[in-house]
């Protein structure tokens, strides 16, 4: 039988890539799908206790009208997007909705977009601060993102005083930038619990229209 020669570069190539791990011949198994949960009466109950973070999208916006980026001045709406009013109403109904829910809230943080500041007031009045870190993200480079999604980390996982709840009106870019959801509808209230290797996890969703559900209405 014939031996068969090979050149010696081809021979020393083929035997590094025999000896390449598994891993390195192999596509990196994709992440699975973000999955969306809907809160029930016995997490309504938990809420009603304090311990979590909640996240709640800002209402409905005039989307004839964009934000004029790069050129948004905070101090100034005209050079924002705003809510319309459907959204106002909405914001109304979320924020009644949350005191019949008598759900505590302590520590209330706000974008500083003017479209989530009239969103707060409408749901919760002026008893608020605003946050840098709930900045609309959507027209920020990846660097730019960085700081203010480990900023927001910070206050998903931050202790929480007994018996109360943390409150952030915000935008859905911000949360689809960290764990791949966007939030919709409108008003969603996202229930974040102060527990996994994050400090914090995704526990479920409250769309504007469970409400009734959830308090026997």
């Amino acid at each position: 039988m014939k031996r068969l020669h090979l050149p010696p570069l081809l021979l020393a190539a083929l035997l590094v890539f025999w000896q390449l791990p598994l891993a390195a011949q192999t596509t990196a198994p994709a992440k699975p799908a973000f999955r969306e949960v809907m809160a029930d009466q016995e997490l309504l109950a938990r809420l009603q206790k304090g311990g979590y973070v909640l996240y709640l999208r800002h209402g409905y916006t005039d989307n004839s009208r964009a934000d004029q980026f790069p050129n948004v001045d905070l101090a100034d709406c005209n050079t924002q997007r705003l809510l319309n009013d459907q959204g106002r109403s909405l914001m109304r109904d979320v924020g009644k909705s949350l005191r019949k829910a008598k759900i505590p809230l302590g520590e209330i943080l706000v974008s500083p977009m003017c479209r989530t500041l009239e969103s707060a007031r409408l749901a919760i009045g002026d008893k608020f601060a605003t946050s840098e870190a709930l900045m609309y993200s959507a027209n920020m480079t990846r660097e730019q993102k960085q700081p203010r999604l480990e900023a927001l980390k910070k206050l998903l996982a931050a202790p929480l005083p007994a018996g109360s709840n943390r409150l952030l009106l915000a935008h859905a870019p911000n949360l689809a930038d960290l764990i791949g959801f966007f939030v919709k509808p409108e008003g969603t209230v996202v229930v974040f619990s102060q527990n996994g290797p994050d400090g914090y996890a995704y526990v479920a969703s409250i769309p504007p229209t469970l409400w009734d559900e959830l308090l026997g209405r």
